[in-house]
């Protein structure tokens, strides 16, 4: 089996890293503790965004301090908070109750302040039509959050409905070619309610590679290059977090030609009321 592109990243209590990364600039780590451990770390030459995917903790951030932040108890209720820890930071972090943290990360020579984003300040939307609609949540993005300063990372959610498809019609991010595509890598951090669920994602490159695989609860997809798409098996919903990076922060997103015409057929569905 060829893991060059997906893998499974462990839950346990502390920080679990990627098993493996075949992406140069993104990384990820899931930080899971339980109420009153404490978690510290540096962020070097990087830039991260704490994504609160449920509970509550409070951050110490090089001179700032952020208490008891979150709220949801779970990716699947309601909007994150989350914190952005600049480069060249020492961070603490400590649980007022067991909570789970993604921290996607990208370089950074970027000189600010960290700050919180409230779930106030994370758009939520609808994308696509039918059965591959499905909602999202921006969290830190040049198009809904221009005010938020990042060097690299542009980070979101999106839940797939039983039975729907996300990312669809496929699409690449593989060259610079604004404004029809910007080289970005991503990675998707994979849940699934009920937790026995499953979905499966596709990504596939123009030189033949392609990858089917199943997608459960902490499944990692890693697309350094390629077109990508996702489905929720009938019953299940699949969230998935979405980060990238790339050599600036515009996105540019080409779908693949043979079903852009699916793209089409988006205003007419929701006349249709689907």
């Amino acid at each position: 089996m060829d893991y060059r592109y997906h893998c499974f990243i462990p839950a346990e209590y502390g920080s679990n890293a990627l098993p493996f990364n075949p992406c140069r600039l993104l990384d990820f780590s899931l930080l899971k503790l339980d109420s009153g451990q404490s978690w510290s770390g540096e962020s070097g030459d990087r830039e991260i965004l704490a994504v609160i995917l449920g509970g509550r903790a409070s951050f110490t951030v090089g001179d700032h301090t952020f208490p008891d932040v979150g709220g949801r108890p779970d990716v699947f209720s309601g909007k994150p908070h989350a914190v952005y820890i600049p480069a060249g930071t020492l961070v603490t972090i400590t649980a007022t109750g067991p909570v789970e943290i993604a921290l996607p990360s990208a370089p950074s020579e970027l000189a600010v302040e960290p700050y919180v984003i409230e779930p106030a300040r994370v758009v939520a939307g609808r994308w696509g039509a039918a059965n591959f609609s499905r909602p999202y949540h921006q969290i830190l993005t040049e198009i809904s959050q221009p005010d938020l300063p990042a060097a690299r990372l542009i980070v979101g959610e999106t839940f797939t409905p039983s039975g729907n498809w996300s990312t669809y019609p496929p699409h690449r991010h593989t060259y610079d070619n604004l404004p029809v595509e910007a080289q970005h890598e991503e990675m998707y951090y994979f849940r699934v309610k009920p937790g026995d669920g499953f979905g499966i994602s596709r990504v596939y490159t123009d030189d033949g590679y392609e990858e089917n695989f199943t997608v459960r609860d902490h499944a990692m997809q890693m697309m350094p290059a390629g077109y990508h798409t996702v489905v929720s098996a009938p019953g299940y919903t699949t969230y998935f977090l979405w980060f990238l990076a790339g050599t600036q922060r515009t996105q540019g997103a080409l779908e693949d030609a043979n079903l852009s015409w699916v793209s089409r057929t988006v205003p007419m569905l929701r006349d249709l009321g689907h």
